[in-house]
């Protein structure tokens, strides 16, 4: 009988597997090209069927009615808390540029500045402390605050932040139908697990020794340890991932289109601010915090989907 074989269990891309230390990652925005802001803060509701129209070319399906599977994401709207100014690569000042009552969950307030200061430094590039309007969810008070790049030339960028300082930024300014998104988030949280379902290997036989759902052998005798190789339980879940080219197929206001269930969505509550269907699915439970960019690198595959939205099922 020949020897049984089979690929290793276990992504090696992120080690060690610890629970992450913040829900929104940090991002290299130098490697992301867009124009104007080039991300949003959204809010997992839940997943549930789309009735779509495919205008997709070539597609067996084109012209016809199919249901595609959605993740429903809130969007409040965000504002600038302050602006960091990088010069060689590293962030020499930052002009603080709002002092709402919510921050003070988060963050020390300093000394505010103005955005007339803009044009007395010196820089090269730019970037934007936002935070989201959470308090206009049902979903919690406490704002989430991450760090955003811009894309474009840098009196482009001067000029959105001299425009929006002050004003609040909505999702349907950022991100348009049938634009594609990487959605970075955190993984549902399973806490302490064992090999098998950790890292998907096989039961033992029912005669096996010291149990049946754990690995063979801890490894050889020389080297006189234990390598990191071996599937042994420990934290599963609660890290970064990120859903590459997922396709938004709507975009639009609760105020104007009501997508809420009359009983409301599970474990979420009602969506009171504008929401957006995104393609397929998304890590993380309900109500986690999702950041939104633009995409680090398309697919012809998934650049040339296109959809018509028709109705929730």
């Amino acid at each position: 009988m020949g020897r049984r074989s089979q690929p290793r269990s276990g992504s090696l891309q992120i080690w060690p597997r610890k629970r992450a230390e913040k829900f929104l990652p940090s991002v290299n925005w130098n490697a992301i090209e867009g124009q104007g802001l080039l991300g949003f803060i959204a809010y997992k509701v839940g997943m549930t069927s789309c009735l779509v129209k495919d205008l997709t070319a070539n597609s067996l399906s084109k012209d016809k009615k199919i249901i595609v599977p959605v993740t429903v994401l809130e969007a409040p709207s965000m504002k600038i808390f302050s602006i960091r100014l990088y010069k060689n690569g590293l962030c020499n000042s930052e002009i603080i540029l709002s002092s709402d009552k919510e921050l003070k969950r988060v963050v020390k307030i300093g000394k505010v500045g103005k955005i007339e200061d803009l044009d007395k430094k010196e820089f090269d590039d730019l970037r934007a402390i936002v935070y989201s309007q959470v308090g206009k969810t049902a979903i919690k008070k406490t704002p989430d605050m991450i760090e955003i790049g811009f894309g474009g030339k840098k009196e482009e960028k001067i000029a959105f932040v001299k425009e929006k300082a002050g004003k609040e930024i909505f999702v349907s300014e950022i991100l348009k139908k049938m634009q594609m998104v990487d959605l970075r988030g955190l993984t549902k949280g399973h806490g302490l697990e064992g090999p098998v379902k950790r890292f998907g290997i096989g039961l033992k036989g029912h005669k096996s020794e010291k149990g049946v759902r754990r690995p063979g052998s801890l490894g050889p005798w020389h080297p006189h340890r234990v390598t990191f190789r071996v599937s042994q339980a420990g934290q599963m879940g609660m890290q970064t991932r990120v859903h590459y080219n997922n396709k938004i197929i709507e975009v639009g206001k609760i105020s104007e289109k009501n997508i809420n269930p009359p009983e409301g969505w599970q474990h979420f509550g009602n969506i009171k601010t504008e929401y957006l269907l995104v393609r397929g699915s998304v890590q993380g439970p309900a109500k986690r915090q999702v950041l939104m960019t633009v995409p680090l690198r398309k697919t012809k595959k998934s650049e040339k989907k296109n959809y018509e939205f028709v109705k929730i099922q």
